[in-house]
């Protein structure tokens, strides 16, 4: 998708961003509309439009994204109190932006349901 994708421009370093991690295959960072005091987006180098886009192949990436995650929960020092991993998939799903995405979110408690 390249020049339209607002995460593949920051992916390109063409917007800036506050890179929290970054790993084989994905970067983390700052959500800059955070929903809790802590939320990082962890997001594939590579275009993925969204979940549904996934093959069999990018196990391991979705994995290492999760693991991603979770070591940046405990960074952040909210793994022990808790914290939620969202993927949204498609406009009825929540997804805003079209490229693959795991939200963070902790810091606060979190209600149910959701949305």
């Amino acid at each position: 998708m390249g020049a339209t994708c607002i995460f593949c421009r920051i992916i390109a370093g063409e917007i800036p961003s506050q890179e929290v991690a970054r790993g084989e295959g994905w970067v983390a960072f700052r959500d800059v509309h955070p929903q809790a005091p802590t939320h990082v987006l962890v997001v594939p180098l590579r275009h993925i439009a969204s979940l549904a886009d996934l093959a069999s192949t990018d196990a391991g990436l979705a994995g290492s994204m999760i693991m991603a995650a979770i070591a940046i929960a405990r960074a952040e020092g909210i793994l022990a109190e808790g914290f939620r991993l969202v993927w949204n998939c498609g406009e009825r799903g929540g997804q805003t932006v079209p490229h693959l995405h795991l939200h963070l979110l902790g810091g606060r408690q979190l209600g149910w349901p959701p949305g």
